[in-house]
Parts: C-alpha cells; sequence; structure tokens
C-alpha cells in the first residue's frame, strides 16, 4: 500500500477538510465575458477541486451567476435585450471557454434571479440577529466592523467600497460601511415583492445567500479574484456569520491574483480585456496551453499578459507530452509531482519534477493538471 498524502496546504497551512469538501467560487457577472482574468479564477478553482479529488475526497464545488446587477441591466438595455436572456447568451459564451481550458463544470451552478426568497431568508435573519435594519424598503447591514476584520483601515476601505460601485455616503445608512442586503426598487432594474416591499438582492447578499443554500453554513475553500477580497467576500463572509453563528465561514480563502495588461489591471472598467474565445481563434495552440499559461505560477501573484507567452506555455506543454510519453518515472518522482501540488497548489515545482523525470510522474502532472 502506498503512503498517503500529506494534506493540502493553502497559504502555508493545512486546509481541515470536511467530507465532501465543500468550495464556492465567485463567479460571473455575465456580460463582457470571458476575459483571462474569469479564466484564471476558474481555472485555479478547477485545479484545487482536482487536487483534493487526487487524494481520494470527495468535493462539491458551486460557481454562482450574479445575474442580478445593475451593471448587467445597463448592459442588457444597450443591446436591446431582457437582462435576463442576455445573460444567458454570454454564459454560454462563458461554458464554451471553460470547456475549452478543461474546467470541469461544477456540481451547483446557483443564479442570482433563482435564489431571490433566499436573500430574503437571509435578510429575515439578519433582521433577527440584529445585524441588519430595515429603512425605506430595504435592509442595511450593520458593517462598520467589517473593514477591520478586514485588516483594512477606514480610508483604504471607503475607496475599495467605491471603486466597487458603492455608495458609502448614502443618508439611508447608518454607518458608512452598512450595505444593502436588500435594495427598494426603483427604475433600473428588475424588482421582486419582499416583507419590506417591491426591491432586488444586494450583491453581496446574493453571494452569501446562494452559497449557504447550495453547500451550507460553511465552505472549506472561499476562491475568487483578489480584487473580490474587499469588499465582497468580507461582507458575504460577515454576513453568513452573523445569519448562521458558524464560524469561520471559510476554512480557507484563495483571492486569486490579478491578470495586467500594459501595466494595468485588467477589467471591463478600463476596457482592456483579453477574450479567451479570441486568444484560442487566432492561435494555433490548443485550450491546453492556455490553461498552462494560468497555471505555471503563484496562484496568488499578480502577473501581466504578455501574446508571446502563450508560445512559451505551448512549448513547455509540448516538452511535458513528450516527457509524458517516456517510460520510466519511479514512484518517489510520482509522489513528488503530488506532494508539490499539495503544498500550496506550487504548479512550477510540479512541473520542473515531471519534466527532468518524465514517464510517470509527467503523466502524474498531465492528468492532476488536466493538461490532456
Amino acid at each position: 500500500m502506498t503512503a498517503p498524502d500529506p494534506t493540502l496546504t493553502l497559504c502555508g497551512a493545512p486546509v481541515p477538510l470536511a467530507v465532501p469538501a465543500r468550495i464556492y467560487v465567485c463567479g460571473i457577472t455575465p456580460y463582457d465575458v470571458t476575459h483571462l482574468g474569469h479564466a484564471s479564477t476558474f481555472v485555479w478553482a478547477d485545479t484545487v477541486a482536482r487536487v483534493m479529488r487526487m487524494t481520494g475526497i470527495d468535493t462539491v464545488v458551486a460557481r454562482n451567476v450574479t445575474d442580478i446587477d445593475d451593471e448587467l441591466t445597463r448592459a442588457a438595455e444597450e443591446r436591446g435585450r431582457p437582462y435576463d436572456e442576455f445573460g444567458l447568451s454570454q454564459e454560454f459564451t462563458v461554458d464554451q471557454d471553460l470547456a475549452a481550458l478543461h474546467v470541469r463544470r461544477p456540481d451547483h451552478v446557483p443564479h442570482a434571479r433563482h435564489h431571490v426568497r433566499h436573500v430574503v431568508a437571509l435578510a429575515s435573519a439578519l433582521l433577527v440577529a440584529g445585524a441588519a435594519y430595515e429603512r425605506d424598503g430595504g435592509v442595511w447591514f450593520r458593517g462598520s466592523g467589517v473593514p477591520a476584520t478586514a485588516g483594512l483601515d477606514a480610508d483604504a476601505a471607503l475607496a475599495l467600497a467605491r471603486a466597487n460601485g458603492d455608495d458609502p455616503d448614502d443618508p439611508r445608512r447608518e454607518d458608512p460601511f452598512d450595505v444593502p442586503v436588500w435594495w427598494p426598487a426603483d427604475d433600473r432594474g428588475p424588482a421582486w415583492p419582499s416583507p419590506w416591499g417591491p426591491g432586488r438582492p444586494g450583491w453581496h447578499a446574493e453571494c452569501a445567500a446562494m452559497a449557504l443554500a447550495t453547500l451550507g453554513g460553511t465552505v472549506d475553500v472561499l476562491i475568487g479574484g483578489a480584487d473580490l477580497a474587499f469588499p465582497h467576500h468580507a461582507y458575504q463572509v460577515a454576513m453568513a456569520v452573523a445569519a448562521t453563528g458558524a464560524t469561520p465561514y471559510a476554512r480557507r480563502r484563495m483571492p486569486v491574483g490579478t491578470v495586467h495588461v500594459d501595466g494595468a489591471k485588467m477589467a471591463k472598467s478600463t476596457g482592456n480585456l483579453v477574450l479567451v474565445g479570441d486568444l484560442l481563434g487566432h492561435h494555433r495552440h490548443p485550450g491546453a496551453a492556455l490553461r498552462l499559461l494560468l497555471l505555471d505560477r503563484p496562484w496568488a501573484q499578480d502577473w501581466e499578459y504578455r501574446p508571446e507567452d502563450l508560445d512559451v506555455a505551448a512549448g513547455r506543454l509540448d516538452r511535458l507530452y513528450r516527457a509524458a510519453a517516456a517510460g520510466g518515472g519511479s514512484d518517489t518522482d510520482v509522489a513528488a509531482v503530488r506532494a508539490a501540488l499539495l503544498d500550496d497548489l506550487d504548479v512550477p515545482t510540479a512541473m520542473g519534477i515531471a519534466l527532468d523525470a518524465g514517464g510517470a510522474a509527467a503523466r502524474q502532472a498531465v492528468r492532476t493538471l488536466a493538461l490532456q
């Protein structure tokens, strides 16, 4: 019998896994998709799940779709389409792109518009707990302590909140760091009935409610782009803890490093998007080469996309295939590849071992990293 694998570590500490292990991934707002920032987060999330499954741990993944969103509504209106129909068409593009990158479809794909009743239930629970208050047809979460919990001072937190479309100066708030769980209806988008009047869910409440509805009161790993760490993940976690009393909500958080182009973070707001569909359509390289480009670096590292890097990744992938086709590769080499992947998802080290050892070690890397 072979020795058991070491425990998966993230951020330098072991992940105490439940059975099944539960992973929640902050998914897309379905417009202007799929860019490399999306792809990087989702490929890393897929890799975490694959590394867990490599050890025999049953793993359940939920990746949400934020299809109640003011920006989505505006994008749909500009194209003369209903927000939900437009969102579904964009999701189809995402599904095709991620399939090309060998990303396994999640076990749960909750849509915000299908979980409005869960947001209403969350708002009610927060009101009962004294963690929220009702005002002018809306429900507001008491968030004064969230910046400190996230390790931020007030000025930095306010700047990040505004950069993410929040309005700390809204007079309906008792504190600048209070955030909406339930927005009162206006003329900007769709609305649903609630005990407080017609309205729609707040962004952070959507993810909190969808995660609770699909995975229960806690998760093992919470994954999203590093730019979501505050305010989004901080408030999602704070709401879940306040509503359920279960802590820690997320055993580990995995803020994936951001992708930059020409020195600026890739983002819809800056318009410097590099789309997966364009890369796969304009290059002769397979999706596995782009997947390797995204993975062959520390997961938390911000990085700069350069077109020539895809050629480098494709050459490295070809060498891995040739190494995998060779014979040999000892059990020790295979174990070393597995150990590197379990050590904070150290893909560069695993790749180096696989390329040097070849044979079974290279095949282990190809299989676990889904590069075939």
